[in-house]
């Protein structure tokens, strides 16, 4: 038995020993340009003194909306990465629930003028509102790139990075709404769309206008769309609501119309609002209720049934990448690159699976 067990290390050593060897076949151990790749993954000498020249990479992130839960995941995000790079992650944003972009612009103003800031991350929900900013930051040296909702027509557009979700993933809900609708056997009904354009985020109103245009092409292929009224305001951004009294303003929609099937929400302040209002109308179950983002709110209404699925565009993403591409452009020079952090749509089947590290 010994001379077995012998002969079996012996073997299992031989083995491993040429495993190893054919793991060092093919190593590279030196660039074409005849530098090393530990000396070019090195950090730049004066990468640490961008701009400040305090020894240490200082960068700010502002939302327009730090009171009601989504952006927690997202300084989660810019905390990590700043902790890899080993820069300070100044949090800043609106202490409001809802948007609150002119107060967002009021810090925006006041830090682009501090020298100690090498670099500034910004959400851009009002289109128009922050090419000043922009150039004050880089007039004063200081590097912007922007993530979450996005403003196509900002200063320098090309030369700043974007971390977010495309609005036209809002369809993927939309179809999942209508495709909901049509599994129940529904006939007949009104689904409604309801949102406010009185918080003057484009980047909401475009996601009402995929997901409504979503639910209007499943509802036709499928050669049912005439037995539903789809509506979505007159303009397909929304039909209005009441941000500040949301709960109320969708249970009096519902109320109205009499016959709603299915309601879709676009955004962290009408989602909840959704769920509660379903719950209170007593229709849980029954209206086949489709919304954004997956906040702890979110998470326990599709847990209850109030919701029937909602939309996550992994928001942890949206404040790690803009670290990591500011910290980029300092140190390697890297031009600005978007990340796009996609859709995932989240039912009661799944939603377990969400939020175990923070990152929803």
């Amino acid at each position: 038995m010994r001379k077995l067990l012998a002969s079996a290390s012996i073997g299992a050593m031989a083995v491993l020993l040429s495993v190893g060897a054919y793991a060092q076949e093919g190593t590279v151990a030196k660039a074409v340009g005849g530098y090393t790749f530990e000396q070019a993954a090195k950090e730049a000498p004066e990468t640490k003194n961008f701009h400040s020249a305090d020894g240490h990479l200082t960068f700010a992130i502002v939302t327009h909306t730090a009171g009601n839960g989504f952006f927690d995941p997202v300084y989660v995000g810019a905390t990590v990465a700043g902790n890899m790079i080993g820069a300070k992650i100044l949090l800043l944003g609106s202490e409001s629930p809802t948007d609150d972009p002119q107060r967002e612009i009021e810090i925006l103003n006041q830090i682009v003028q501090d020298p100690t800031i090498d670099g500034i991350i910004m959400t851009t929900p009002q289109v128009g509102a922050y090419n000043d900013i922009v150039k004050t930051a880089e007039k004063n040296g200081i590097l912007v790139a922007t993530t979450n909702s996005f403003d196509d027509t900002i200063y320098n557009r090309s030369g700043i990075s974007h971390t977010g979700q495309d609005a036209s993933a809002a369809a993927i809900g939309g179809a999942a709404l209508a495709k909901c609708v049509l599994d129940k056997g529904v006939e007949k009904g009104s689904i409604i769309l309801p949102s406010s354009t009185a918080m003057g985020n484009i980047e909401v109103n475009n996601r009402v206008t995929a997901a409504f245009n979503a639910i209007v092409k499943t509802l036709n292929d499928a050669g049912k769309l005439q037995n539903f009224k789809v509506d979505a305001g007159p303009e397909n951004v929304g039909v209005d609501a009441n941000p500040q009294d949301p709960v109320n303003s969708i249970v009096s929609l519902f109320e109205s119309r009499g016959d709603v099937v299915g309601a879709f929400t676009a955004n962290n302040v009408f989602t909840p609002a959704l769920a509660k209002a379903v719950a209170q109308i007593g229709k849980t179950g029954e209206i086949c209720a489709y919304g954004f983002d997956l906040g702890p709110a979110q998470q326990d209404a599709i847990r209850s049934g109030d919701l029937t699925g909602s939309l996550g565009q992994q928001p942890f993403l949206q404040g790690f990448w803009p670290v990591m591409q500011l910290y980029l452009q300092i140190d390697r020079g890297i031009s600005a690159a978007n990340l796009d952090t996609r859709a995932q749509l989240v039912t009661k089947k799944d939603v377990e699976l969400v939020g175990k590290r923070y990152e929803n």
